[in-house]
């Protein structure tokens, strides 16, 4: 099944792809961010989903062409060596909200040129400060192609990834968790192919290293206290709010993620990853389908949660109010979601004890 009346969005996807100013192609986000609001309610989750993010894929596509003319015309040149743009975070998965911020990165090829690390510092610099323009917030964590850390040839990737991989270090596995949601988004395709075949062979040949990413996996704030009942917050702006992101959503993707390194999964997006788990029998079958149930409901959750618009953009703090949320039937459907992700989080827990005892 499609969206319905998809003809607004081909209108929109073409002003994107030939949008030659950043304020057009501002524009033609908040145009197309307007009909996907209006198609929300009434379209089929994947389908809203999957052409939502296409959306974000074709802006930041078009961005990083317009930096590139930017360079040329400022006296940089052409890029002095193939280079990848890729995604991290929502936006590698194929699930950002209409206020995600950027998490991204950029691999840069191994030919020689004296000019490339001068020229893909100011470039990295130009594409995030673009994505800000165009309604992407920068990350507070730094995961951009701006900064040096996300920058890489694709060796220093790879020393950088298996660096990483050797230290179990909560920051260092941090990192390698985030990388493991890298998608290509423009540029040249065969370096993200090379990246991703380097960082799946981490996995091969270091065995201790899914008990690492597991001890960080199983870390998340409390949402069910012991009688079952929703924590809100206590304290703060959001005192008797629901945190959707930090107390269902991002458990959820990362207790999938996890199961996903495991098991060589290397899809990205945590639907893909459910099914091929499913094809794999990597878990028990009615708990993967019961993760899907949750995460779908993560997911409407998620977008249900009030967004204000500025400047034609939206921004959104991932909170729900609970008193409407009990007026429907979203309470009883986030209990059974958080139930699901308890079970998933204790059956981990027995795994990663498990694991730890045989190594001690």
């Amino acid at each position: 099944m499609e969206l319905q009346n998809m003809a607004p969005w081909v209108s929109s996807a073409e002003a994107i792809d030939h949008a030659d100013t950043p304020e057009s192609l501002r524009q033609a986000r908040v145009d197309s961010q307007k009909w996907l609001l209006a198609s929300q309610a009434s379209a089929p989750l994947s389908d809203w989903l999957r052409t939502a993010n296409e959306m974000h894929d074709r802006i930041a596509a078009r961005a990083v062409q317009m930096c590139e003319k930017g360079m040329v015309e400022d006296g940089f040149g052409p890029p002095p060596v193939p280079y990848a743009f890729i995604a991290f975070g929502s936006m590698g998965r194929s699930e950002s909200t209409l206020w995600s911020d950027q998490d991204n990165g950029m691999i840069i090829s191994d030919l020689v040129s004296a000019d490339k690390e001068l020229y893909f510092s100011e470039f990295g610099r130009r594409v995030s400060a673009m994505l800000e323009h165009l309604g992407y917030p920068k990350c507070e964590g730094k995961v951009m192609c701006s900064e040096p850390l996300w920058r890489h040839t694709l060796t220093g990737w790879q020393e950088q990834l298996s660096k990483w991989s050797e230290d179990f270090a909560w920051e260092p596995i941090r990192y390698l968790i985030i990388s493991s949601d890298m998608r290509h988004i423009a540029g040249d395709e065969q370096l993200s192919v090379e990246w991703k075949q380097s960082f799946y062979k981490l996995f091969r040949k270091q065995p201790d290293l899914p008990s690492a990413v597991l001890r960080n996996t199983v870390r998340h704030k409390a949402t069910l206290n012991i009688l079952g009942q929703i924590v809100t917050e206590r304290f703060g702006e959001h005192a008797g709010d629901f945190d959707v992101k930090y107390g269902l959503y991002i458990p959820l993707v990362n207790a999938v993620r996890f199961l996903a390194l495991q098991h060589g999964v290397e899809e990205t997006s945590t639907l893909k990853r459910l099914r091929r788990l499913a094809s794999l029998e990597a878990a028990p079958l009615p708990l993967l389908d019961a993760c899907e149930r949750a995460f779908r409901i993560a997911l409407q959750l998620r977008m249900a949660t009030p967004a204000r618009e500025k400047d034609g953009l939206l921004i959104s703090n991932g909170y729900l109010a609970v008193k409407p949320l009990k007026q429907g039937k979203g309470w009883h459907e986030l209990r059974e979601a958080l139930s699901t992700v308890r079970r998933l989080h204790r059956a981990l827990q027995r795994q990663l004890r498990f694991m730890e005892g045989r190594r001690s």
